[in-house]
């Protein structure tokens, strides 16, 4: 039996047996009632902006009374969403799950516009009087102070709706669109004398193979298949970006990068400090790109050589082996972080095996109460075993949200990364503390390959969206526009560290979060992540025990403060680039260590 076949599917059967069965119909038709009775109590209590409105004590006891109900109602509606996701994102060839999906997006589209008419509300209030007299309010202080603020970049309710309305023929559309045509590209590739139409996803994964031509004739046949779909994805991207433009105009942002750290709970000083330690640290990673090309006997690193392994020999993970490895080395940190990992492997919440109709890449998903679900496209290889300990970590970051509100688990991207890369550090560690010379070099190197992309690529992906949002303003982009985009975005970041002929042009098509008209520049919180994250693991090997007393708690509290203000609970000043210098520091001493082994007799 091949390791593809014993790979793991994930467990939905516990939440309702199947997308036609009588409990998932009975699940639907009470979401719908739900939201139909919250939209009843909104129009009640009039829920929406009052300019004149007084507070008092009744006006204090509705509020906790929609507060109450609105929270439950989110929650009912993520557990619906999620597991209807989770059947299309393992096959958007599914039908029913596609048509079940539509029919739920109506629903979200009513949902969408009571949240608006929500916001709009507390925007009227006034909210410190609120926090004083309520212990509701007090426990949502943030959420409310952040709705307050956010209310003054709402359009007319009129407006709003209709642009609620429309998102789902318009943006969300568009984002469907690439969902769809991108999980279902099939791409003829010939190996070992056959030639077979692969799914996009397997094409990709061929990055990694030792044989340098396989991995030239994957990019290949990767540009090929992305061309081929280039028009109407090119045309997702034009309305997207144009849509977003729109609305923030008519909301008042003066773009949608200031209304993109606003969401993330970040400001521009603090994006500012970042992206400036970014910089400075690129050539040290360039000079990683130099090492990895000198070690596989290269003048220049091509695109295609990026996630190149080291050692053909390598070691080969397989998945078994990596439950176990994983589950025990999460266990030097906590007990409770062990149990965690072992209940996701036996609960079957990870769907691990790659096939086609199924999404690339890999992602955690909140389901219900402390569930999640994993989807992963897992190969033998450290790197996908690193990959599964950092989806793990956004399960366990939703283990310990989930005895918040579903108001106070919507938590910025900026934090969305921190246990994740945090779990991520903690496997990597342990593999290299009893690792020889060949498995360091190639555990360094795949830590090193993640820090180049995260730090390197995601400022090309950044620079991208930046530039795109800016002549979108103007009229429409062409696919050779948006291929010129991001080379030239590509060219300003890795410099001299790849061949500068042998580029991804198309790397606009692959990302499918620039297809969202609710998370816009999804780039740099990427980033901000693996940053916070290392520095915060730094700071556990300084001080272990003062550390775990605090660290559930910053998990827990990541939807209740701006990062700012958690960062500072570990003495962290996210707007001064010294810290964010000395997370890269942590990444070249890594680039040190790998030279020395690479000259290393």
């Amino acid at each position: 039996m091949t390791q593809t076949q014993t790979l793991p599917h994930w467990d939905m059967s516990v939440v309702y047996p199947s997308l036609t069965s009588t409990e998932f119909i009975q699940g639907y038709t009470r979401l719908t009632q739900s939201i139909t009775e919250l939209s009843e109590l909104f129009d009640t209590y009039k829920i929406q902006e009052h300019p004149a409105l007084t507070l008092d004590e009744k006006l204090v006891q509705i509020f906790e009374r929609v507060l109450t109900r609105f929270n439950a109602v989110l929650d009912e509606e993520k557990t619906l969403t999620t597991y209807v996701l989770c059947f299309i994102t393992t096959n958007s060839q599914d039908d029913v799950a596609q048509a079940r999906l539509s029919e739920l997006q109506q629903w979200q589209v009513k949902l969408a516009t009571l949240s608006t008419r929500f916001t709009a509300w507390i925007g009227s209030l006034d909210v410190e009087y609120l926090i004083k007299h309520s212990q509701a309010a007090q426990e949502h202080a943030y959420i409310l102070l952040h709705a307050k603020t956010q209310a003054t970049h709402l359009m007319s309710p009129q407006e709003e709706m209709l642009a609620t309305e429309l998102n789902v023929s318009n943006g969300a559309a568009w984002s469907k669109l690439h969902s769809n045509i991108s999980s279902q590209i099939k791409v003829p590739f010939t190996r070992d004398g056959q030639t077979q139409e692969l799914p996009m996803s397997v094409i990709r994964n061929l990055a990694s193979d030792p044989d340098r031509d396989i991995r030239r004739r994957a990019y290949e046949a990767e540009l090929a298949g992305w061309k081929q779909v280039a028009v109407p994805l090119a045309a997702a991207m034009n309305s997207i970006k144009g849509e977003v433009n729109t609305l923030m105009e008519r909301r008042r942002w003066d773009s949608a990068l200031d209304s993109a750290l606003f969401n993330n709970s970040i400001d521009q000083q603090t994006l500012a400090a970042m992206l400036s330690a970014a910089r400075e640290a690129y050539p040290d990673l360039r000079r990683y790109l130099h090492l990895k090309a000198r070690r596989l006997g290269l003048s220049r690193l091509a695109w295609y050589d990026l996630f190149a392994p080291l050692e053909v020999d390598e070691k080969e993970w397989d998945f078994a082996e990596a439950r176990r490895f994983i589950v025990k080395q999460f266990g030097s940190y906590s007990e409770r972080l062990a149990s965690f990992a072992d209940r996701a492997f036996q609960e079957q919440w990870i769907d691990a095996e790659p096939r086609p109709g199924k999404s690339g890449g890999a992602f955690c998903i909140s389901l219900r109460a402390d569930e999640s679900r994993i989807l992963a496209n897992y190969k033998p290889s450290f790197d996908a075993v690193s990959t599964l300990a950092h989806e793990l970590g956004h399960g366990y970051h939703n283990l310990n949200l989930a005895h918040r509100t579903a108001l106070q688990q919507t938590l910025p991207m900026t934090l969305a990364e921190t246990a994740s890369i945090f779990c991520e550090t903690i496997i990597r560690q342990a593999v290299l503390r009893n690792a020889n010379k060949q498995e360091q070099i190639a555990i360094l190197e795949a830590s090193l390959q993640d820090a180049c992309q995260i730090v390197v690529d995601i400022s090309s992906r950044f620079l991208f969206e930046q530039r795109v949002f800016e002549k979108r303003k103007q009229r429409e982009l062409s696919v050779e526009e948006l291929n010129t985009i991001m080379l030239d975005a590509q060219r300003e970041t890795y410099g001299d560290g790849l061949d500068q002929t042998q580029l991804h042009p198309y790397m606009w098509a692959v990302k499918g979060h620039y297809y969202s008209t609710y998370d816009s520049y999804y780039n740099y919180p990427y980033m901000f992540g693996l940053l916070f994250g290392t520095g915060l693991y730094a700071q556990y090997q300084q001080d272990p025990e003062t550390f775990k007393r605090g660290y559930d708690d910053l998990l827990s509290s990541t939807g209740l403060a701006d990062a700012a203000t958690l960062a500072a609970r570990f003495g962290i000043d996210l707007r001064s680039e010294d810290f964010w210098r000395s997370s890269l520091n942590i990444i070249r001493k890594n680039v040190d260590r790998f030279e020395e082994l690479l000259n290393e007799k």
